[in-house]
């Protein structure tokens, strides 16, 4: 293979990774709650779920995404309301005092299917696999490229979690109260809610 594409993929890449969406939020609120490590330890779950959507990429499937207007629909309401009740969820829920040392009120476990459903709900995720990889894939080793170049996607969105964590868990230390929780599960609640709306919003690339 070429490698040649690096220079160009990996900050492309790193910047798709970076952007601020329902995921990184994700990561960021739970890293103020339970702490950084296992707030990346969580979104490995959104890396599952992206596995899937590069290979359905690969195989050229994420076409569906763009001629099924169906599919496409599903993928996005089914989307969309689970992150509007996570949003209504920290909205809603009782303010309390927070430290990392404490027990978490949730799971590890639960905090990774929470990341495998945001990620396997947002159809623009299998977009991007569709639109941005196949770019920098080499026609004459099709599998091989396709599957490197998921594979530093993937390495670069964990580098990502792991700042989003790190932020996370500084804005966390300013939390120590239940009221001031409160204020940032609020602030992160009504993002869920917008970026909610914002799946809601989007349309098929061909419409």
């Amino acid at each position: 293979m070429d490698w040649d594409f690096l220079p160009v993929f990996l900050p492309a890449c790193f910047a798709l990774n970076m952007v601020f969406g329902p995921n990184n939020l994700l990561a960021t609120t739970n890293a103020a709650h339970v702490g950084p490590l296992k707030a990346v330890i969580a979104s490995f779950g959104r890396i599952a779920a992206f596995i899937p959507m590069i290979a359905i990429a690969g195989i050229g499937l994420g076409t569906l995404l763009t001629t099924s207007m169906w599919f496409f629909a599903i993928v996005k309401w089914v989307g969309a309301a689970y992150l509007a009740w996570l949003g209504l969820k920290l909205l809603l829920g009782k303010p309390r005092t927070m430290t990392f040392e404490d027990s978490a009120p949730r799971s590890v476990w639960h905090l990774v299917r929470q990341e495998f459903l945001v990620a396997a709900g947002n159809p623009k995720a299998i977009l991007i696999f569709t639109a941005f990889l196949p770019q920098f894939v080499s026609p004459a080793h099709y599998a091989l490229s396709f599957t490197i170049v998921g594979a530093l996607f993937l390495a670069m969105e964990v580098l990502a979690i792991a700042i989003y964590a790190v932020l996370g868990s500084r804005i966390g230390k300013y939390l120590r109260s239940g009221s001031a929780m409160q204020w940032f599960n609020r602030a992160s609640g009504s993002l869920m809610l917008v970026f909610s709306l914002g799946l809601l919003a989007m349309k098929r690339p061909d419409s």
